[in-house]
Formats: structure tokens, C-alpha cells, sequence
């Protein structure tokens, strides 16, 4: 017969990882990377893009009368251009919209006035000798990105609210915990790897974290059902600790969680990696990098953070802790009933030496037959063995 796979012997419980007993290792881990998420938002900062941090963004053709500018050389002629008006202003790296003939270049600055902005777009007409009209400007108030952080703020308070209430109504108050303690896990995370990374945080990034909020969370729905199936009736046997059951849990729903994690990652990865590596489309690397970190995250978490958070809490509920010590103490006690056999018999005086024969004082089993003793007479013989007539 063949083997079973991987997917069956996990969710049987024959090829159990152990993940929930390992959840010391996976909460310093954890802490470990929170520190370095929160050292890098406090020390680093984010790069607030133009609709958070207000300014002025040029748009710079990138081809005109034959002359096909890059990257660099667009954003080289616009730092040029405003520097003539503002020496001090810190001119963010050009952005290429799009491809072909069609496609242009954004590059933001500080916010200008009026004046300085005519200024610097007539020195960037003469460096770049394009018609005026192909180069625009627009003016960003930071107030709109505030307004914008204002709503997401309110929008998540109602959303974390709402899934509590669903998560407590659904399964306990514990499982809601562990759930949150993830879903925030999740978020610090993508933050701090936004920070490392230095990409803008434009309202595409907001949106993008609306978005990986819900994905983690049904992702440890769906491990937090299978753990209330496995627990539902536990304490009135004694074969698995609550640990042991959530641990099987995660196991059956653990093939299930990287399937979905890997397709829903291919199509974000794609976004991010072709459309924005390879076809320069520098307005959705924003949403492709906050989606692809906080979904694998959510992934990650719900699987070596979330039910280990979850056994935490419950082995410290008096039910469940004397349940646990129950289970222990069986183990414990069939343990020692275990003992060889021969070593239970063996005389107090007996030595290594002593030779004890082969299936000497073996029990029979019950309902054998005992076993007739050989007739050492020869049977197939002599006269005198064969019985004789009455003379």
C-alpha cells in the first residue's frame, strides 16, 4: 500500500510538528522582530508621500522631440530646476507612470509657492527644451492627507470592534485575544518593513493595510474553528492536553493555510515584482509591497503565533490546568507500569552471568491447549509391541 501524503498524515495527526509545544521559541522570535519593526518607525520614520506630507509634484514627460529621458536624468533636471528657487528643498526620486510613448514622470518636492513653482517650471522648460505645456505642476495640501489617516484611524477602530464582538459571539474571549494579538503582530510587522524599505506612504499603502487586516484575521478563523472541534468535550477524557488538541489543529488546517497563503500571494507578487520591477509602474510597488509583507505575515502568524497565544492563555484557566495535570499524571503513571517484564521477576541475587532459559516460566496463553508429552516407545516396531491376543 502507498504511503499517505504529507496533507492526510498532518491533518491524522501521524506526522505531528510540533508548533504549540515550541511557542517559547516562537514568542521570543516574535519580540525580536517587534523591537526592530518599532526601533525603525521610531528612528527612521516613514517617507510620507506628497498627499500626507503636502508639496508640489512636477510631471515630466518621458519622451518628447525625439529625446528620451531615464529615471535619474528626469529627476536630476527637476532637483535642478527647484534648487535654483529653493536650495534647501529635498527632492524625492522621479516615479515612472506607465509605458511607451504615453509614459511620464512624477517627481515631488517641498511645497512652493506659486511664484517659486512658475520659476522652477520655466528653468526645467529651458534645461529639458520641451514645450511648456507638456510639464505640469499640482499643489498637495497635507490637509488631505490628514483628513485621509483620520478615516482609516475611525475605520479601524469600528472594524477591530465589530470582529471582537463577532470572535467572542462566535467562540470565547480568549480566542479574540490571541486573534487581535496576531492581527496586531501582523500590522507592526508590515509597518516596520515599510520603514526599512523607505517606500511612500501614499493612501494606496492605507488602503493596502485595510486590506491584509481582514485577510490575516480569516486565516486564524479558520485555525480557531478547527481547535473549538478538537477541544469540544476534552476535559472529560484524558488523552491530550489542551496543547497537544490545539497543536493537532494547527496541523490539519497547516496545508490548508500555505495553499491559500501561496495563491493569494502569486497574484500580489506579480503586481509587485512585474508591475512594478519590471514594467516601472511605480504606483502600485505602494499597494504590492504592503499586500505581499502583511499577507505572508498573516500567513505566518496565524499558524506560529496565534494558537500558541491561544494555548497560553487557556492552560492558565483552572479547568483546563487541572485537565492538563490529569493527563500528566496518567502518562505518568502508565510510565511506570511499562517495566520489562523480566526485570520485575528477576531475582534480588541474580548477575549478568546468570543465563535464564529460553521461554522458561512462559505463561500460557489463555485458552492453549496443553501440549502431550512424546511416547519415547518405538511405535512401529517389534512384535512384542503390538498388542497380543489373550492366549
Amino acid at each position: 500500500m502507498a504511503r499517505p501524503g504529507l496533507a492526510t498524515r498532518l491533518y491524522q495527526g501521524e506526522a505531528n510538528i510540533n508548533i504549540v509545544g515550541r511557542r517559547k521559541t516562537w514568542f521570543a522570535i516574535a519580540i525580536a522582530i517587534v523591537v526592530i519593526s518599532l526601533g525603525s518607525i521610531l528612528i527612521r520614520g516613514f517617507e510620507l508621500g506628497i498627499e500626507f506630507a503636502g508639496g508640489t509634484e512636477f510631471t515630466v514627460p518621458a519622451t518628447s522631440n525625439s529625446q528620451t529621458l531615464t529615471q535619474e536624468q528626469a529627476g536630476d533636471a527637476v532637483a535642478k530646476a527647484v534648487h535654483s528657487v529653493d536650495p534647501d528643498a529635498q527632492i524625492g526620486a522621479a516615479q515612472q507612470v506607465g509605458t511607451g510613448a504615453d509614459s511620464f514622470f512624477r517627481v515631488r518636492t517641498p511645497a512652493l509657492s506659486t511664484a517659486e513653482t512658475e520659476e522652477a517650471k520655466t528653468a526645467l522648460v529651458a534645461d529639458l527644451g520641451v514645450p511648456a505645456d507638456q510639464i505640469s505642476d499640482n499643489q498637495v495640501s497635507a490637509a488631505w492627507g490628514g483628513a485621509v489617516t483620520e478615516k482609516a484611524v475611525l475605520g479601524l477602530v469600528v472594524f477591530l470592534v465589530l470582529v471582537c464582538a463577532y470572535l467572542i459571539i462566535r467562540f470565547e474571549y480568549r480566542m479574540a485575544i490571541a486573534a487581535l494579538a496576531s492581527l496586531l503582530l501582523d500590522l507592526v510587522l508590515t509597518a516596520g518593513v515599510y520603514s526599512l524599505v523607505g517606500f511612500e506612504v501614499t493612501p494606496s499603502t492605507v488602503i493596502g493595510f485595510l486590506t491584509i487586516m481582514g485577510y490575516s484575521l480569516y486565516d486564524v478563523v479558520v485555525v480557531f474553528d478547527k481547535v473549538q472541534e478538537n477541544t469540544r468535550g476534552l476535559t472529560a477524557g484524558t488523552s491530550r492536553t489542551y496543547a497537544e488538541a490545539t497543536n493537532l489543529a494547527v496541523n490539519q488546517t497547516l496545508m490548508r493555510s500555505l495553499n491559500t497563503g501561496l495563491v493569494a500571494l502569486l497574484p500580489v507578487g506579480g503586481l509587485l515584482f512585474i508591475g512594478a520591477g519590471l514594467f516601472g509602474a511605480g504606483t502600485l510597488k505602494d499597494l504590492g509591497l504592503v499586500l505581499f509583507v502583511g499577507m505572508g505575515f498573516g500567513v505566518i502568524s496565524s499558524i506560529l503565533f496565534a494558537a500558541p497565544v491561544l494555548s497560553a492563555l487557556k492552560d492558565r484557566e483552572p479547568k483546563i490546568k487541572a485537565h492538563n495535570a490529569r493527563v500528566l499524571a496518567r502518562r505518568a503513571s502508565r510510565s511506570d507500569d511499562v517495566a520489562p517484564r523480566a526485570e520485575r521477576t528477576r531475582p534480588a541475587n541474580a548477575t549478568d552471568s546468570d543465563e535464564v532459559p529460553a521461554f522458561a516460566g512462559t505463561t500460557p496463553r489463555p485458552g492453549a491447549r496443553p501440549v502431550a508429552k512424546r511416547n519415547t516407545t518405538n511405535r512401529g516396531g517389534g512384535a512384542g509391541n503390538r498388542p497380543g491376543k489373550r492366549r
